[in-house]
């Protein structure tokens, strides 16, 4: 059996992301005390529709920021929020995960799984990898998942390791990808068809276009990736997740003979099966949606265990393999709290309202290139602070929904999904991003170094397919 831990997180880089997350937190904390406090109520319009109305708000007996030691703890104080269950849902569904693969590791199913896949695409590696790539962002684009592919995060990482390559591609495959189909969005019903719904669009207008932008996302993240192959094949030593990639093989996959491993791959792959039919079935039905985290953390609770215990018949190993697991993604839990605090922060200061409402306003009178570039500028400051792509829709699009701009309702959708997507895979409060790196041993400044061409020549293409809609009328 392989013992290795499936999440190994490097202290310097745990450190080093919770320093950064409370330095955001304590700029939060003075923003309450510098911003003037707002709310937003509703009104009736001229139509007769109930629409967002900003209104100054200055408590009667307090009109200072929120509590310092409320702020401190807000990622504590969060859980008692209506963000609270969805956050305890994502982490449970993060430690089932972390447990599940610890079993699937320990028990030598994704060593299998990864010896057969090299031994049939080992002659035709960026086949293989194209190919991955294009699942992961149509996981996104159609289906509206990102939190869910950390679930294969390590599996795909294993396979890029043993391709002969490293872990860091694993993660640009896996987590970027999700979060380029994420942006370049067909029919994400977290972020098309909730802003779509919310400010009157059509969800299926110039579907065209989205493809055309569909296909150039994916060949700028595959040259991308291309370009990293070409570097890292010259001197495997330039890879960033070089060291914990040396730690992972060290159980040579190739040589080393595994019992029953037909019969490993079987469960393994049966097992992961169920889950991606339960993703996409799931995530097909509107009144299942919300219930997609639910889902998966029963079925990996249950069917880990259960594939573990088919495999090696030992309860015991099982339920210790799993605990294992579970108990190293303990320290990417205080992460995503750090993160979500943000958000608290502000609502409770009563100032998220106001923020918006003042960016808002410098859109009117403005050309309208300029308004379609200072609305996506207010969609990147949000995501700072609201990392959840519904509650954001339903914000922004609430906003926008009764401001007068020449732009296009499908323009305004358009703009939000490219604000919203890309900053997933960029932005340090984002919980996936955070994850995703520890979990292939990378810091997030690593990170934001090997990528920023990446997101340079992103932004250039974004702002271009922005223009190119205003122009064609979209």
């Amino acid at each position: 059996m392989n013992n290795n831990k499936i999440i190994s997180i490097n202290k310097k880089s745990f450190i080093g992301i919770v320093i950064m997350l409370e330095l955001l937190v304590i700029f939060a904390i003075a923003t309450t005390y510098l911003v003037p406090k707002g709310i937003f109520g509703e009104k009736i319009n001229e139509c007769g529709e109930i629409v967002s109305d900003y209104t100054n708000y200055i408590p009667l007996k307090d009109s200072s920021g929120i509590n310092i030691f409320k702020g401190l703890f807000g990622f504590i104080l969060v859980l008692f929020t209506s963000d609270g269950l969805p956050l305890i849902m994502l982490s449970l569904f993060l430690l089932c995960i972390a447990g599940t693969f610890q079993i699937m590791n320990d028990t030598n199913g994704m060593i299998c799984i990864v010896r057969k896949l090299i031994k049939k695409f080992y002659n035709n590696k960026k086949v293989l990898l194209s190919l991955l790539t294009l699942i992961f962002m149509i996981f996104g684009s159609f289906f509206g998942l990102f939190e869910e592919v950390l679930a294969l995060l390590p599996l795909i990482v294993m396979i890029t390791i043993y391709l002969g390559y490293d872990g860091y591609l694993g993660f640009l495959i896996c987590i970027v990808g999700t979060g380029f189909g994420f942006a370049s969005a067909i029919t994400n019903p977290f972020t098309v068809i909730t802003a779509s719904n919310i400010i009157g669009a059509s969800p299926m207008s110039n579907l065209w276009y989205r493809f055309i932008i569909f296909a150039l996302m994916y060949g700028l993240l595959l040259l991308f990736i291309y370009l990293h192959i070409k570097k890292i094949s010259k001197n495997p030593e330039l890879s960033p997740t070089y060291k914990r990639d040396q730690e992972i093989k060290k159980d040579e996959i190739k040589k080393n003979i595994i019992p029953n491993e037909n019969k490993i791959v079987k469960t393994y792959v049966t097992f992961l099966s169920i889950v991606m039919i339960l993703i996409i079935t799931v995530t097909s039905i509107p009144s299942l949606r919300g219930l997609t985290t639910v889902f998966l953390t029963a079925i990996f609770l249950i069917g880990g265990i259960l594939a573990g215990l088919i495999v090696s018949k030992d309860i015991k190993f099982v339920l210790k393999s799993f605990i294992k697991g579970a108990m190293s993604c303990l320290p990417t839990i205080l992460l995503v709290l750090l993160a979500s605090s943000i958000k608290y922060i502000l609502e409770e200061g009563l100032i998220l309202a106001t923020i918006s409402h003042s960016i808002s306003t410098l859109i009117i009178g403005k050309n309208i290139f300029v308004v379609s570039l200072i609305i996506y500028g207010i969609i990147l400051v949000l995501e700072f602070f609201i990392s959840s792509s519904t509650a954001k829709s339903i914000f922004v699009m609430g906003i926008l929904s009764y401001v007068s701009i020449d732009l296009s309702k499908e323009s305004l959708v358009l703009i939000y999904l490219f604000g919203d997507g890309f900053t997933n895979v960029l932005l340090p409060t984002s919980p996936v991003l955070l994850i995703g790196l520890s979990m292939v041993g990378m810091n997030y400044f690593t990170w934001l170094k090997k990528s920023s061409l990446l997101f340079i020549v992103n932004l250039i293409l974004v702002i271009l397919l922005i223009f190119g809609a205003i122009l064609i009328g979209y």
